[in-house]
């Protein structure tokens, strides 16, 4: 058996699953906002699970943030309370059971690697266009972290600027800087370009929908988008050239974009010739919670 944690900031959900991926178990309940109140939380569910299907052994969890490889605490959690506490040690101490902590965009890309969109690539970049952009990377279905657990997180790079962006003031990104790709690239970017065109604020799959109406201003925001991912995803490719890009959250549901995303790729690549593989994933929502379980698994990491 395996089992896997999703910790979001209103909601924690739990999923047990076997070892060749069938889901046995799902549950999800509101995130207790304060540290030692989220330790009990988990260690109720994992004695709910316990009862049900036996002890199992190994716990996976995927997190908004990271485990700083420099002190082994959690760094960059946007469910803050979590930040700079040593939750592994803290959760194995109260489980007395080993605990796997992944970001939660390595646990997507993961899930989609073992047995989703990417599971014929070798090497998978997942990546999650929700409220935020966050992206992860597989290897031969191993999640690669990098020493300072840094690796996929392209959208804190700054948006390439080949082109001109339509007219507005400066992106602040929640991190600090400016004009970072996931101002541009996610839900909530989008929706930025949508109000920039529209002149009032406009809800994105307003958006998408006017631009299936053939709105012209809608057209402009969903062109913005496609160009703006395709230059950011063209340098993913030009420095890595990943067997299959797999799209999750919210933007992912927009279907035109694997018709023309690769297409407005292309002239961004270093290649006379190009084969992109931009694929939706499987899994969907699923998968970020399906990956965290898989961290539990002797076949993977």
């Amino acid at each position: 058996m395996l089992i896997g944690f999703d910790i979001g900031g209103t909601k924690i959900e739990v999923c047990v699953m076997d070892d060749a991926g069938k889901e046995l178990k799902k549950r999800r309940e509101p995130t207790q906002r304060n540290y030692s109140g989220f330790i009990e939380q988990i260690s109720a569910m994992v004695a709910e699970c316990d009862q049900e299907f036996g002890r199992i052994e190994k716990i996976g969890m995927g997190l908004p943030g990271a485990i700083s490889p420099a002190t082994g605490l959690v760094k960059n959690a946007n469910s803050t309370f979590l930040n700079n506490n040593d939750l592994k040690h803290d959760l194995e101490v109260k489980l007395n059971r080993q605990v796997n902590i992944a970001n939660d965009a390595n646990c997507f890309a993961l899930s989609e690697a073992v047995d989703g969109a990417g599971k014929d690539g070798q090497l998978v970049f997942g990546v999650i266009v929700g409220t935020g952009c966050g992206g992860g990377f597989v290897f031969n279905k191993q999640v690669i972290v990098g020493p300072n657990a840094l690796c996929g997180e392209w959208g804190h790079n700054p948006l390439p600027s080949y082109n001109s962006e339509i007219d507005g003031p400066d992106r602040e990104c929640y991190c600090g800087r400016k004009n970072c790709i996931e101002t541009f690239i996610s839900g909530t970017g989008f929706g930025v370009t949508g109000e920039q065109l529209f002149g009032k604020p406009i809800a994105t799959k307003d958006i998408i929908e006017k631009y299936r109406k053939g709105d012209e201003l809608a057209k402009k925001a969903y062109q913005t988008l496609v160009d703006q991912m395709a230059r950011c995803l063209a340098s993913i490719v030009n420095i890595l050239d990943p067997d299959a890009i797999v799209l999750g959250g919210g933007l992912s549901n927009v279907d035109e974009l694997y018709q023309d995303l690769p297409k407005a790729m292309e002239p961004y690549i270093f290649s006379d010739s190009v084969q992109l593989n931009v694929l939706k994933a499987e899994y969907g929502d699923s998968s970020g919670i399906r990956g965290a379980a898989w961290l539990c698994s002797d076949e993977v990491k």
